[in-house]
């Protein structure tokens, strides 16, 4: 909150309202993560088939019980041969409903072959963070039923330890491997569990061996360390954006409220609902209330100005990232442009994939932030 705090007093006249607004928003959207939002990694397999495809489902939450993401498929022994569905959908009583909304990518397209979509309705299954899904697809050649087995990682043990003590850990998952580093070059343990005596809070990287594809990337796992008095802070996981120093917070005196020592720019903000679909720089649906209160208090406030940055996942090749990052926070300027705020109040700027603030893949580093302008 005193982040929020610094950033309402450098911005002057700006309304306190859209700052403590986002950051509701912000918890809305960490709530929401608890639930089958993450990376699920798995296979589609259909009875009598000897074929099969690795997967990738990859879930966030929207309003309420909407659900969004993206599906990634390769074909088995051929991972040159691959799609990735944007997908929609939202929660039931027993898992989640998702529909294949577009065909994002596909790679090593043949004559006469296709990828099969429809619907997939899935089961979730809390113990073993497990997903079974089956698919009912359009009618398109051969394209009838599937059947889905997805597994997510996930800290099963405590998340806080004592110092120095021994502790098995445990993780959620198929075919587990822990390594040290993101890198994945320092080999701890196989299996669900490992047993260590932890010094300092410590993150470690889990991947999977059920069904891996191109798209498998290891989940960060953190386990904090406690001397018994306090929790000491967890360690971010790599990789991380650069760091940005917090500016102090100026002493007004009360005779020179409008002629405050100067200060450094506060630090960028994140909207975290302003997303975009996987590959573009269209606006996903929910970003609209988030950035309908950013116009209305760009309007109210008449002389600030604001610089839009844009930032995407290291999914692809960095050229086209940095041009897709410049196209998203164009977006975002059009957008408030539209509501009525002078187009000459707002900057772009993109930054590619350079400041990833999550491990990649994750929706969330297609983002937009926003900073004011001197």
């Amino acid at each position: 909150m005193g982040n929020f705090v610094r950033l309402a007093r450098y911005f002057g006249r700006m309304k306190l309202s859209f700052w403590y607004g986002l950051l509701t928003l912000l918890l809305a959207t960490q709530v929401r993560a608890q639930t089958l939002s993450g990376t699920w990694q798995g296979v589609e397999t259909e009875a009598g088939d000897p074929r099969y495809w690795p997967a990738e489902l990859r879930v966030q939450a929207g309003k309420e019980a909407a659900l969004f993401g993206v599906l990634y498929q390769e074909e088995g022994d051929e991972p040159r041969v691959s799609v990735t569905f944007q997908m929609q959908g939202t929660r039931t009583a027993t898992g989640l409903r998702l529909e294949h909304v577009r065909k994002l990518d596909e790679t090593g397209r043949r004559p006469f072959s296709y990828w099969c979509d429809g619907s997939i309705t899935f089961t979730y299954n809390a113990s073993e963070e497990k997903l079974t899904g089956h698919a009912t697809y359009r009618p398109m050649g051969d394209c009838d039923v599937g059947t889905f087995t997805f597994y997510r990682v996930k800290l099963k043990s405590a998340a806080a330890v004592a110092a120095g003590t021994l502790n098995t850990l445990r993780v959620s998952g198929r075919d587990v491997r822990w390594f040290a580093d993101a890198e994945l070059t320092q080999p701890l343990a196989v299996g669900n569990t490992y047993r260590t005596k932890l010094a300092k809070t410590t993150t470690f990287y889990i991947t999977q061996g059920f069904y891996p594809s191109a798209e498998s990337s290891a989940v960060p796992i953190t386990v904090r360390v406690t001397d018994g008095k306090r929790a000491a802070p967890p360690a971010r996981p790599a990789p991380v954006a650069p760091p940005v120093a917090q500016a102090p917070t100026p002493t007004l005196r009360a005779d020179s409220a409008l002629t405050a020592p100067a200060a450094p720019a506060p630090a960028p903000v994140v909207l975290p609902t302003v997303l975009f679909s996987q590959g573009t720089a269209e606006l996903l649906p929910e970003s609209g209330p988030a950035l309908d209160k950013l116009a209305a208090d760009l309007r109210a406030n008449p002389a600030l100005r604001l610089r839009v940055a844009g930032h995407t996942d290291r999914l692809g090749e960095p050229q086209k990232n940095q041009l897709l990052s410049e196209q998203r926070a164009e977006a975002v300027r059009a957008y408030l442009v539209k509501a009525g705020v002078a187009a000459a109040r707002i900057e772009t700027i993109g930054y590619g994939d350079k400041r990833p603030l999550h491990p990649s893949p994750d929706a969330r580093n297609r983002r937009v932030e926003v900073e004011k302008l001197p």
